[in-house]
């Protein structure tokens, strides 16, 4: 009884077992795909399916998920690495890439580890770029090293079921001697463009000054000569204004001296300014010679044809 009692026992474990082992792999053919996501099913070791976003059942002991894949963009880390550049230069460069899977079943049969594989290429095309530039354009043209790593991933990608959308390096970094070397260079072109800025800004303000005194002296003699212009001006005006008072004034004089009585009248005229002019003299204390008879007088202004002549 005891032994028939043990074997219905182990029976009915056996039996509880199988039956947790079908249940478990019942739960397990149900799958919830997440979105941007792939699953790979495989059907007795074989390829059967691709499992897009949403619900999916499949046949327990006979349908496996092999592979899933993260469809959204990645990004990889390329570990530091040296590199040689064409003057014989050691320098450690790393990057990073920006990776895609756009073909499941590539990725999944075309290589063992696309990652991996990825970084290697990455990796050996760096080299080779770098190798064929010196130091000073290693750290010019990265956007050159970029597009030839991408450049070749893309093929690779083909037939691995990947898009390689970027490659970005991120440090360049030489031996600490080159390092140094560097920055005294930099250094010395920093105080030479120094240098230059402060000579070619000396030079513009001496240019700027000379100008200056230039304009200033063209604006003085500028200045002086319209002064001088109006001032001849003004002379000449003043002079012929004169001009046109005195003929005129001699105009009338003679239209005076040509009317009857006219010689009288001048000569009376005279003759008391002549009288004025000697007595405002001797006021002043000069000494006046007058002549011996005023008959004289009469003779001077005969001489000028002051005094009327007998008819």
């Amino acid at each position: 009884m005891f032994d028939f009692a043990n074997q219905e026992l182990i029976v009915l474990a056996i039996w509880g077992i199988i039956f947790a082992i079908f249940m478990l792999k019942l739960f397990q053919s149900i799958r919830l795909v997440p979105t941007k996501s792939a699953y790979i099913v495989e059907r007795l070791g074989k390829y059967h399916s691709t499992l897009d976003a949403g619900f999916h059942a499949l046949i327990p002991f006979l349908d496996k998920v092999a592979y899933i894949h993260d469809l959204k963009e990645e990004t990889i880390d390329v570990p530091p690495q040296e590199c040689f550049s064409s003057d014989e230069v050691n320098v450690e460069v790393d990057g990073v890439l920006y990776m895609s899977v756009v073909d499941p079943i590539k990725a999944s049969y075309g290589v063992t580890d696309y990652r991996y594989a990825a970084i290697q290429l990455a990796q050996t095309t760096t080299r080779s770029v770098i190798g064929t530039l010196d130091l000073d354009r290693t750290f010019e043209e990265r956007d050159v090293i970029s597009a030839k790593v991408v450049e070749v991933l893309d093929q690779a990608g083909a037939m691995w079921g990947i898009r390689v959308h970027r490659y970005e390096i991120k440090n360049i970094t030489p031996p600490e001697t080159v390092k140094n070397a560097m920055e005294m260079q930099v250094n010395a072109e920093r105080e030479r463009r120094a240098l230059l800025a402060k000579s070619e800004g000396d030079k513009q303000s001496k240019i700027n000054r000379s100008e200056g005194i230039k304009a200033e002296t063209i604006n003085r003699s500028e200045g002086e000569m319209q002064r001088r212009i109006n001032e001849a001006e003004g002379m000449a005006e003043e002079i012929l204004t004169l001009a046109k008072a005195t003929a005129e004034s001699i105009e009338s004089l003679a239209g005076v001296i040509s009317a009857p009585g006219g010689h009288n009248a001048l000569r009376i005229q005279l003759g008391e300014q002549y009288l004025k002019q000697l007595e405002g003299l001797q006021r002043k204390g000069n000494k006046v010679i007058l002549p011996g008879n005023m008959v004289d007088f009469e003779y001077w202004m005969n001489s000028i044809g002051l005094k009327e002549k007998p008819e």
